[in-house]
């Protein structure tokens, strides 16, 4: 009987999910995903966590309530790094122990740490740590990450190609919406990807700019060659993954003629974005009179200051763009 292996749908999920998926399927392990997070899930998250974590780490702990009766382990790995040199944020490695703190009567966790910060080998060394949890053969584990790696490298590809990463996760088509190519407005929207691609901590963002005929572009659709080029230019090293990557896409954003309008979509408390997103707001309005505006979401789920901010944005730019471009859009 196959073993089966809980993946809550959420943080890391949304980057990492094509390799684990390929990875666990490679071992002969069933994978089961929490539902779509829905108003239950987000609720049992806020009841469950301390008061100080972030909506999406709230959130985390909804989607372990939804695994958790349903599987024989949950894969919560300890993320310190995904990249040389960079840090996630710590609370990510401090996951496993706030799940096992927070609630009695958890199946098995798998908690191994993943820490890229000094050699990428140690990703190696994770993965057979992982596979040994449903395989004895060391070889078959190998193949299993090598099979992995390529599943997770045409994720990768697909979304630098201009596919959105959360249609892909989905299995869908993007949902059709009304509109024409024409006038189409082309906004970058930054934000971390547990944020931006899932819909209902977002309030449907993606949906609500496609039907007002906006083309979304995000920082998994910038390839790394050209974040890491970018990101070089700053002044000193940046010290987070997502940060580089974020200031990178902003960098990137400059060189375009195309790019009408920069949404920062951040949760509160992240102090993370704290520091990102008031650099790439200074790079942006330095450079260039590109319109920028900031959504902060958390785990109230108000939907009326959100579309009232995300109309208004829409309208300034299309208002500027077909009757006073020579104004700034800074004022």
């Amino acid at each position: 009987m196959k073993k089966k292996i809980g993946i809550p749908r959420s943080l890391f999920y949304y980057q990492l999910f094509p390799f684990w998926k390929t990875f666990f399927e490679e071992l002969g392990a069933e994978i089961v995903v929490s539902d779509r997070t829905t108003k239950k899930i987000l609720d049992d998250g806020v009841k469950s966590c301390v008061d100080e974590a972030c909506l999406p780490v709230k959130l985390f702990h909804g989607h372990v309530i939804n695994l958790k009766d349903r599987v024989d382990c949950l894969f919560i790995p300890r993320y310190t790094s995904i990249s040389r040199g960079e840090y996630v944020c710590p609370k990510f490695g401090g996951l496993p122990d706030m799940i096992r703190n927070s609630f009695e009567e958890l199946p098995q966790i798998i908690g191994t740490e993943i820490n890229l910060r000094k050699s990428n080998a140690a990703a190696f060394k994770a993965a057979l740590e992982i596979g040994s949890y449903f395989c004895s053969h060391k070889k078959r584990i190998e193949r299993a990450c090598h099979m992995a790696l390529k599943a997770y490298g045409d994720f990768v590809k697909q979304g630098v190609n201009g596919k959105f990463p959360g249609d892909l996760l989905d299995g869908s088509q993007p949902k059709a919406v009304a509109g024409s190519r024409n006038g189409r407005l082309n906004i970058v929207v930054i934000g971390h990807a547990y944020n931006l691609y899932d819909s209902y901590i977002n309030m449907d963002l993606v949906y609500k700019l496609r039907c007002s005929n906006a083309n979304v572009i995000t920082v998994e659709n910038v390839s790394e060659e050209i974040i890491n080029e970018k990101s070089a230019q700053l002044f000193k090293r940046m010290f987070w993954n997502f940060g580089r990557k974020a200031a990178g896409t902003a960098l990137h954003i400059l060189d375009r003629s195309d790019i009408d309008g920069v949404i920062y979509l951040m949760s509160f408390g992240c102090g993370i974005d704290s520091f990102v997103c008031d650099l790439v707001e200074r790079k942006l309005r330095h450079s260039r009179d590109i319109p920028f505006t900031i959504l902060t979401i958390d785990e109230h789920s108000g939907e009326a200051g959100l579309n009232t901010r995300l109309e208004a944005f829409l309208d300034m730019i299309r208002w500027r763009k077909e009757n006073e471009n020579y104004i700034s859009a800074h004022g």
